[in-house]
């Protein structure tokens, strides 16, 4: 039964003849301590969550009928009545099996009827007792006891009052700890002098489990039971130890954050005194203007003027009124309506581009078509384009010189590395040191709504546990949505849709497929030697030599020296390996002038030995005869085309095939059906059918360190495979590319630019493509198309008729 700690005493009926009996048994002669005629019968009385002990005084309620029923019975005989823990508390209607055997024998002080039908009783434990048996269990229980005398202890040994010392001292020290008055207790404690008493009265004021109090009533011995309760005293100071110190720890914060309180309020009073309390208010009040004046839209005017109020209320030390004066600093910057007015000339936009840029007719056409159509509808929304190219080629300045062409401002935004979510959306104001996204911060840098933002290297976006930037540009590309871009820090709408995004990129196999759906492809491919010449000598030269505090009269360099540069000492689709090597060049003769040697200076491709060294590139030599089972392809690079040498021999086997070269698996496949391909034809290429059986086939591609992959050698692996297993050579002059199936069909593949630009620099006289490449043949220079035959091929069987050399071979016979 619960206990119940508030007992106000005029609400108890007084039994005079108990009281009597009671004070009668306490007056007898201490020496000769009081012997209780208790009964070898008593009801039970089952409580939970409590165990009673000897000298303990406490009220009970009791609400269960059968304990009002042992209550009553009691009640009528001699008020001794025998209390019995219950083991599990949620039992409401125990067994004999569900109480503890060891209980104390009480006596019923006082009694009061409540008025919803319980009992509430004052007992007092006057003795341990175990119940042996039980006689009845309705309509209460009634049980058999043996009283156990509490055990003498003669003569107190020194071991055993310093345990009575050390069970005073704890207790004392738990009583300070939990900030009672020790004084009145502890006199009570001292008045103490028996051993096992003093354990009874220590235990029943300790806060410990009902099986560690059960533990303890049961113990007999009056030593072994102080023992037991000095080691729960021990962990009771432990635990009221460090109540304590959370406790101090608490009001220490507490007392600090009053103290600082307090303390502001003074300040404002001082400062309010000596009149500066008008500086805060001013500054408000400036912000308050700017809002005003910064053209905010409705709903985010309505959000400004909601933290402006709060500012307002705020301490303006508080690091709360910092991040809102922040945020506020940040909506009056942004350019929420102010836009830079397009140069709507096209004339003078193409004049612009072309003296930017040589070539790249594609890229310019589509600005000036954007140009021309914001003429005729100024509210168009803001292109997605995405430059893809090599490396070097010009994307980046081409972003510059398109904002330069519409008289927009101009931000790069590099995405390299990225792999933070917000730094795309911003992070939410409840983090420290919170602030946009790059977005928003690069519209801020512009000062204006409808800059050129360049992303650079789009391709390159990473993505981990801290989030995908690129799905968070799913929102910032999308002409359809980001008019209402919403960034975390800002929690308001932002219009993008005026802002004119370029992205580049040097692949798109890394780009999202639902990112690169949202953008405008425009392909960048590498430069022509006579391309690059021609950049040189308008753009890099004169560059180079400012840097380099020349000036154009002091240096004489043809086109054939710039040309011999471009092929012997750089090697790359783009220019800025051919502008360091310029440069390169520029600071040599410019330390000759330092000197004090007179320009002019002229550079011949004879001094350009001494100027940047050997070459680092020698021109592949056209081999005079090539061996049976080598053939030249063309493969694709980021840094442009370049020649393949396949080598194919066959020596005695299994019909195994073996590859080398550091192939990737979709050329090794390739490798295979070229092998299919020569058993399947092998009487119509006049090949020994049994090949397959009698030889091994040993495929290798040079340059071994490099990884190489890719369908588009197919060609070239199966022509090379049947001149090693015909006996006859290849021509030299001809180069191939191409997707071959096992059908014998020749399927298209990309990069025909810069694999004909390969051929071209290699000497080659032919290069043969596949028939649906043929429409590819226009975008290369028509100066160039001049320097090479170029034969669309669509089946393989056209292919060895082109290329092989039958009159080498009946040389060779």
């Amino acid at each position: 039964m619960p206990v119940d700690s508030n007992d106000p005493k005029n609400l108890f009926v007084i039994d005079e003849e108990a009281t009597e009996k009671l004070n009668a048994e306490e007056s007898e002669d201490k020496a000769d301590k009081p012997r209780l005629e208790i009964p070898d019968q008593l009801p039970v009385l089952p409580v939970r969550d409590i165990v009673v002990f000897n000298y303990m005084i406490l009220p009970l309620f009791v609400g269960r009928d059968k304990s009002v029923q042992a209550v009553d019975a009691a009640l009528n005989g001699n008020r001794y009545i025998l209390i019995l823990t219950q083991k599990d508390e949620k039992v409401d209607d125990p067994d004999p099996d569900d109480l503890y055997k060891v209980g104390t024998v009480g006596m019923i002080m006082r009694m009061l009827k409540m008025p919803d039908g319980r009992l509430k009783v004052l007992v007092q434990g006057l003795t341990r007792a175990r119940a042996l048996s039980f006689e009845q269990t309705d309509p209460y229980h009634m049980a058999n006891i043996e009283v156990i005398e509490e055990r003498d202890v003669d003569d107190i040994s020194v071991e055993q009052e310093a345990m009575m010392r050390h069970a005073r001292e704890q207790s004392e020290k738990i009583l300070s700890l939990r900030g009672i008055s020790p004084s009145d207790i502890m006199a009570v404690l001292n008045s103490v002098n028996e051993p096992g008493r003093l354990a009874d009265l220590i235990a029943s004021n300790l806060r410990i489990r009902v099986d560690e109090a059960q533990a303890i009533l049961e113990c007999e011995d009056p030593m072994e039971r102080l023992n037991l309760v000095n080691a729960q005293l021990v962990n009771e100071v432990e635990v009221a130890s460090m109540q304590a110190k959370i406790q101090g720890m608490a009001k220490e914060g507490m007392d600090k954050a009053q103290k600082d309180f307090f303390l502001r309020e003074q300040l404002k009073a001082i400062r309010k005194e000596l009149g500066e309390m008008a500086e805060d208010s001013d500054e408000l009040d400036q912000l308050r203007e700017a809002l005003d004046k910064a053209g905010l839209p409705k709903d985010v005017k309505k959000e400004a003027d909601k933290q402006l109020k709060r500012l307002s209320s705020m301490h303006p030390d508080s690091s709360e009124s910092t991040v809102i004066r922040s945020y506020l600093d940040w909506l009056v910057e942004l350019p929420w309506k102010k836009m830079s007015k397009d140069r709507l000339d096209i004339i003078k936009a193409k004049d612009i581009l072309d003296e930017d840029h040589f070539d790249l007719e594609k890229v310019k056409e589509r600005i000036l078509e954007y140009l021309s159509v914001r003429k005729l509808n100024p509210k168009m929304k803001g292109p997605i384009l995405c430059f893809v190219g090599p490396p070097g080629v010009g994307k980046t300045s081409l972003g510059r010189s398109i904002a330069r062409a519409l008289g927009r401002k101009f931000v790069r935004m590099s995405l390299g590395g990225m792999r933070d979510e917000a730094e795309i959306r911003g992070h939410r104001r409840t983090y420290i040191g919170s602030m946009p996204g790059r977005i928003i911060q690069s519209i801020k840098q512009a000062g204006t709504r409808n800059p050129v933002i360049m992303l650079d290297e789009i391709d390159k976006v990473g993505s981990d546990f801290r989030g995908d930037p690129s799905s968070a540009l799913l929102e910032v590309l999308d002409p359809e949505q980001n008019n209402t871009f919403s960034d975390h820090y800002l929690n308001v709408p932002f219009d993008l849709s005026k802002v004119m995004f370029i992205c580049t990129a040097n692949m798109l196999d890394t780009i999202p497929a639902a990112l690169l759906d949202r953008m405008e492809i425009i392909r960048l491919p590498g430069y022509t030697e006579q391309e690059k010449v021609k950049i040189a000598m308008r753009y890099l030269l004169p560059r180079q030599l400012e840097e380099n505090g020349l000036v154009p009269e002091d240096v004489v360099m043809s086109d054939k020296v710039i040309a011999t540069i471009a092929r012997e000492y750089t090697r790359e689709a783009g220019l800025r390996n051919l502008e360091r090597e310029i440069g390169s060049v520029c600071r040599k003769l410019a330390r000759r002038k330092a000197e004090d040697e007179k320009p002019p200076f002229t550079v011949t491709t004879k001094s350009l030995h001494k100027l940047l060294g050997i070459p680092k590139f020698l021109k592949d030599e056209r081999e005079r005869d090539l061996p049976p089972g080598v053939a030249l392809g063309l493969a694709w690079t980021p840094v442009g085309g370049e020649i393949l040498h396949i080598e194919v021999t066959t020596m005695p086997g299994k019909g195994k095939l073996i590859l080398t070269g550091k192939l990737g698996d979709v050329m090794k496949e390739s490798a295979q059906a070229a092998m299919s391909f020569a058993r399947a034809r092998a009487k119509k290429l006049g090949i020994d059918p049994e090949f397959s059986e009698k030889l091994d086939v040993h495929i290798h591609v040079p340059a071994g360190a490099t990884p190489k992959d890719g369908p588009s050698a197919g060609v070239t692996l199966v022509t090379a495979l049947i001149s090693a297993l015909t006996g006859v050579p290849i021509c030299n002059d001809v180069a191939m590319t191409g997707e071959i199936t096992l059908r014998g069909r020749v399927l298209p593949v990309g990069g025909i630019k810069e694999k004909i630009l390969a051929a071209v620099a290699a000497g080659m006289d032919r290069v043969l493509i596949p028939m649906q490449n043929k429409k590819d043949i226009e975008d290369i220079p028509a100066d160039l198309r001049r320097k090479i035959k170029i034969q669309p091929v669509e089946l393989i069987d056209e292919i060895w008729p082109l290329v092989c050399n039958r009159k080498d071979a009946k040389d060779d016979e």
